[in-house]
């Protein structure tokens, strides 16, 4: 036996290191390859991966960038909107998701979400639809689809696009009345996407993509992303410098072999969780949509505001990390305070005092979980 074991090792939230183990012939193959052909802007595996990416997503046109946050504000470039148009967003979410709507000088319409699912609905956007409103942000947080059918058909009635931040939940299905299933980031007028390391399908650096089937806008949108050229030194728009790398691209394609394997994973670790704290009535489990599976791209249960913070404390003293996805909604951050919303906003400032993740990714195995479960209901 060997004594100088640490039987509590400090869990990982993502283990990156173990699942790059796990490929890193492939990956090191892969990369490799890529150096030696030096094509490293714009090269063939840049658009092999966007074609393999649209196969996967069932979807006409992919159009790699340089991370997600590029990939919203392309998408808003490239529909033309102007200063002052509105586009509506859920409170709650990461800060990108507006943050590229004040940048362009568009106005950030925020309104509440699902207590839940996370998720904004057309009950949220409805109310706040005005002759200026042009778009709709929905996020599909935590790895979950938002209502896509019912926001969609409310769109097309009133003419408003629909840019999807898929960001969390790459790899999920979203199933419509009629049976057609169409994957997250497809259904909108744009989709768009991250590769950040942590993500579901995630490289070793930056990356996005944004995609759509429209053949039009799927030029331009590539057009914008490359400083608005239509060929070497003539710029026909305003455009951006960002770009998927080739060697991003070359990971990707190897972790895109894997990807349904990673959210397995993922959702066996969820199920773990959920059958582990189903007997605590101190917990509200993740919620799961009847139309839309789930990816998991964050396991975040709601526990009273009284006991969080002081759960997290105790988590942390056991080496269990947990994050807060988010502590503070979009309308109380500093950056945002000159847009106010004149409503309320109520349900978004209770998850942010409820919410809390714990550690989900592809290397948990049974005696990890086992040892977080213990700790969260040891706790209460």
């Amino acid at each position: 036996m060997n004594t100088d074991e640490n039987p509590n090792p400090a869990i990982q939230m993502v283990d990156l290191r173990n699942q790059y183990q796990r490929i890193k012939e492939e990956v090191d193959s892969a990369v490799l390859e890529c150096l030696n052909s030096t094509a490293f802007i714009r090269g063939p595996e840049v658009a092999s991966f966007e074609a393999e990416f649209a196969d996967y997503q069932g979807v006409k046109h992919v159009i790699g960038c340089g991370n997600g946050t590029d990939a919203l504000q392309i998408a808003l470039m490239g529909l033309n909107l102007v200063p002052g148009d509105e586009v509506i967003i859920p409170a709650f979410t990461y800060i990108a998701t507006a943050e590229v709507v004040a940048l362009l000088g568009l106005v950030p319409v925020l309104v509440d979400v699902d207590p839940q699912t996370f998720n904004v609905g057309l009950r949220h956007i409805e109310p706040f639809v005005t002759e200026k409103t042009r778009a709709i942000i929905p996020v599909h947080l935590y790895g979950q689809c938002a209502d896509m059918e019912e926001i969609l058909n409310f769109a097309a009635k009133n003419n408003l696009y629909v840019i999807e931040d898929a960001a969390q939940s790459i790899g999920v299905e979203y199933t419509f009345a009629d049976g057609r299933r169409r994957m997250s980031g497809t259904m909108g007028t744009i989709g768009c996407t991250s590769f950040f390391p942590t993500k579901n399908l995630g490289c070793y650096g930056d990356g996005g993509a944004l995609m759509t089937d429209d053949p039009e806008l799927a030029n331009r949108l590539r057009i914008i992303a490359n400083h608005g050229q239509t060929k070497k030194y003539h710029h026909d728009l305003i455009g951006v410098n960002s770009r998927l790398d080739s060697i991003q691209a070359a990971i990707l394609r190897v972790k895109l072999r894997h990807l349904n394997d990673y959210l397995s994973a993922r959702r066996g670790a969820a199920s773990q969780y959920d059958a582990d704290f189903q007997h605590n009535e101190k917990i509200t489990l993740p919620h799961r949509c009847a139309k839309s599976n789930h990816a998991f791209h964050q396991y975040t249960i709601k526990v009273d505001p009284a006991d969080r913070d002081p759960l997290q404390t105790h988590l942390a003293n056991q080496k269990i990390p947990s994050i807060v996805y988010y502590p503070l909604p979009l309308h109380h951050q500093k950056a945002f305070q000159s847009y106010q919303p004149s409503h309320g906003l109520e349900t978004s400032e209770q998850l942010c005092r409820e919410v809390l993740s714990l550690p989900v990714h592809t290397e948990l195995d049974t005696k990890t979980l086992n040892r977080i479960t213990s700790a969260v209901n040891s706790y209460f």
